[in-house]
């Protein structure tokens, strides 16, 4: 059997890789390939064009790099047709697969859809869509499974492989703790428009508490002059390409909004979610939004746990009335602590990446 995979960001090609590797253990007979990055190539997939090459966040970068949007959808729609997939695999990246979902169907190829786009965040009427172009969807937020039900539509709920991740990343380093931590993690993201905008307010806060450390989890693939406002601090350190390595030892943390909030909750740091955006981005995106949240944190709770500070709110007075909270052992920081267990529990499903794999094979052997 083949298949063929869709990923266009970052996260994607690693919960693809992970899933191709749980594939490969059920059926090693599976041939694989498709668009991702280095994980997914690393897990046997033959990699037909990388995810940095596609990956083009908010409306303006989106709107000016139309041409080469258009031009890899006509590539992966020549892909599929040549290798004749058993079933093709989309992997979040709403704004291209959703596209292409379309374009499958109307092929008669089999759609599976990992990790839901986010339709329940704004434009709720997409899940019709949904519904109508895949075949199978395998979300991995426990709510996205009320939110299609909606629609009339039972997909399934797996589990969470950020989840996943941490618990592997961590059974592999027994000995880590935050006890005795001493500094604050910077967490900018992983977007050129986001850390120009947010590295200014993050070189503020560090200026304005020279008692503190901090370290930056820093991309080293990423123009590093965009890490320049904080590159003349002394009391700043930098981890590359290790993300979890900077939260294991961090007694609280700085993060800008995505799945990074996740992850940081899991690994149990105290965190701010600090978010800005394009005026005209958040013009437009304030309008469309209809969920109450943007981190996963409070979302998955389904309340504040942890303080969200989005555009003109995300100012060095209140990054620094929230972190001054977090450093100490405050009832605020407790009561973050509380909320992040109750997170971790809603979330524990067991491997995502297993259980969607079985889910998968059992789908294409009953259409055998």
């Amino acid at each position: 059997m083949k298949l063929f995979f869709v990923a266009g960001e970052k996260s994607g090609d690693l919960h693809g890789g992970n899933l191709i590797k749980e594939l490969q253990l059920s059926n090693p007979s599976l041939s694989f390939s498709g668009y991702g990055g280095d994980q997914m190539q690393s897990a046997g997939m033959t990699l037909l064009g990388h995810y940095r090459s596609m990956a083009f966040m908010g409306v303006l970068p989106v709107l000016m790099n139309l041409g080469k949007i258009f031009s890899r959808m006509r590539e992966c729609k020549a892909a599929i047709q040549s290798f004749q997939p058993d079933a093709v695999v989309l992997i979040d990246y709403g704004g291209f697969n959703m596209k292409l979902a379309a374009w499958l169907k109307e092929h008669h190829f089999r759609v599976y859809y990992y990790i839901s786009p986010k339709v329940w965040a704004w434009n709720t009427g997409r899940a019709k869509k949904l519904k109508a172009t895949v075949d199978r969807m395998f979300c991995i937020l426990p709510f996205e499974k009320t939110f299609y039900q909606k629609f009339d539509w039972a997909v399934d709920y797996v589990g969470n492989p950020v989840l996943d991740a941490v618990k592997d990343y961590q059974s592999k380093n027994p000995h880590s703790s935050h006890m005795g931590s001493s500094y604050v993690a910077l967490l900018p993201g992983s977007r050129r428009g986001e850390l120009k905008r947010i590295m200014p307010l993050l070189a503020e806060v560090v200026k304005s508490r020279p008692s503190l450390n901090f370290t930056v989890a820093a991309l080293s693939e990423l123009d590093q002059s965009l890490y320049e406002p904080l590159r003349h601090f002394k009391n700043v350190q930098w981890v590359y390409d290790d993300s979890y390595q900077v939260l294991t030892h961090a007694q609280a943390a700085v993060v800008t909004s995505g799945t990074a909030t996740l992850e940081t909750g899991l690994f149990k740091v105290p965190q701010v979610v600090v978010y800005k955006a394009s005026s005209l981005e958040y013009a437009i995106g304030s309008r469309l939004v209809s969920v109450s949240f943007i981190s996963l944190v409070n979302l998955i709770a389904e309340k504040e746990v942890i303080r969200e500070l989005l555009q003109e709110q995300a100012t060095t007075h209140g990054v620094l009335d929230e972190l001054d909270q977090l450093v100490v052992e405050s009832n605020r920081r407790k009561s973050i602590l509380q909320g992040y267990d109750q997170v971790w529990q809603r979330l524990d499903n067991g491997s995502a990446s297993r259980i969607t794999a079985q889910l998968m094979l059992e789908d294409l052997s009953a259409r055998r």
